[in-house]
């Protein structure tokens, strides 16, 4: 028997409030199949590859001070989607699976999207930074507003905790070790 769909509600600054449903591969008519009428709806599940409905699932459902709007993802692995609001660029950025994607945070338009080559673990921003990090298992990205990757660092070992203290990107590998990143920059920090 599939399990229900999870769902979860995150609000976010500037009366933006996004709930999310997600489940796990073939379970797309089960997530769906509440979603809510009104605003715009698009369906990225193709980014992911072919056959999105065969795939994990999910659909975020945003509101927004000037209307709703709907995106529907896929990935290739069970996981829940996160997200944070870059206030600075207004864009919403959403983690699930592989995939890193920005939408325009009132109205739902795609601007970039970013594939990584492992889960993406965590999202982490600051105002005081000129980019998004993007935490994966094996790698770390600096994306910018327009998309465009700022700086790549690939790490030996799985991360499996990233944290942004004090303008410091403090990674521990699944060995135990500890790294810091300068998060502006990419360089190992001290």
């Amino acid at each position: 028997m599939p399990a229900e769909p999870r769902h979860a509600v995150v609000a976010f600054p500037g009366g933006l409030r996004a709930s999310m449903r997600w489940a796990g591969s073939g379970e797309a008519a089960a997530v769906f199949a509440l979603s809510e009428a009104g605003g715009s709806l698009r369906d990225l599940g193709e980014l992911s590859g072919p056959d999105p409905d065969r795939r994990c699932r999910a659909e975020l459902r945003v509101d927004t001070p000037v209307g709703p709007w709907t995106v529907r993802l896929a990935s290739l692995i069970h996981d829940a989607p996160a997200g944070l609001l870059w206030d600075t660029e207004g864009l919403l950025v959403i983690k699930y699976g592989f995939h890193t994607y920005a939408f325009e945070a009132r109205t739902g338009e795609l601007r970039w999207s970013h594939r990584s080559a492992s889960p993406v673990l965590v999202l982490l921003g600051s105002s005081r930074l000129p980019h998004v990090l993007v935490q994966a298992e094996i790698e770390t990205f600096a994306i910018r507003g327009d998309g465009e990757v700022a700086w790549r660092v690939a790490h030996s070992d799985v991360v499996v905790d990233a944290e942004l203290i004090g303008g410091r990107l403090v990674l521990t590998s699944f060995g135990g070790e500890a790294q810091a990143l300068d998060a502006a920059t990419g360089r190992a920090a001290g």
